[in-house]
């Protein structure tokens, strides 16, 4: 117990870090993941090109290799911005390609039908998509992408490796400070626990109150 009362400060600061990363992290990889969607499901083929790869580079590529790629990769094309920022954009764009598609598989889900009448009544695609198939989409997509989002704030953890404040780095000061390791990363798994938990809790109460009913 002593190795949080005594180090109460850095778990905060850490906390802070990761919940920082995981929040701003979020909202980059949901605005990417349904703009990405929107494409994969445009008539117009070089979105649907561009969507694709964007998709299949990103999933298909470990974290780790992006966080490098991007923290390490960008500077060299002028590109100077702080660590945290690199990492909420190494986070985000990874992330989206699986909101991407999640959020395709509920457009998936849409009857036909709805995108036909849809346009029968001179709606554009945009409108199409943005009043009428994303709203009924979103509502059997809330459960995949709280899980993603909670994947998002593990793979945070990836962020202190390169020189960003979060929550795992703390071990490495309580480590030098002769704490025990053990408990020292049961305090850490209930950092990550609290943000995971209340993930979930949010996205539970969207699912009552949006989702599909059962």
């Amino acid at each position: 117990m002593n190795v949080l009362t005594d180090n109460l400060s850095l778990y905060g600061e850490g906390l802070l870090g990761t919940i920082e990363l995981t929040v701003y992290g979020s909202l980059l990889a949901l605005a990417l993941g349904f703009l990405m969607a929107s494409f994969r499901v445009a008539p117009v083929a070089s979105l649907r090109a561009f969507g694709t790869v964007w998709v299949t580079v990103l999933r298909n590529t470990p974290l780790t290799l992006l966080f490098f790629a991007v923290v390490l990769g960008l500077p060299r094309f002028g590109v100077v911005l702080p660590f945290q920022l690199f990492a909420v954009l190494a986070l985000g764009c990874y992330t989206s390609a699986f909101i991407c598609e999640a959020v395709r598989s509920g457009i998936n889900t849409v009857p036909v039908g709805q995108g036909e009448a849809a346009r029968s009544l001179g709606m554009t695609f945009g409108q199409t998509l943005a009043t009428v198939i994303l709203p009924q989409a979103f509502r059997s997509v809330i459960p995949p992408i709280g899980s993603t989002l909670i994947a998002l704030a593990k793979n945070s953890a990836i962020a202190g490796s390169f020189s960003v404040t979060e929550l795992l780095g703390t071990y490495k000061t309580l480590n030098e400070l002769g704490y025990s390791i053990i408990w020292t990363f049961v305090w850490i798994a209930v950092g990550y626990l609290i943000v995971t938990l209340t993930i979930s809790a949010i996205f539970n109460v969207m699912e009552k109150r949006w989702g599909v009913a059962r």
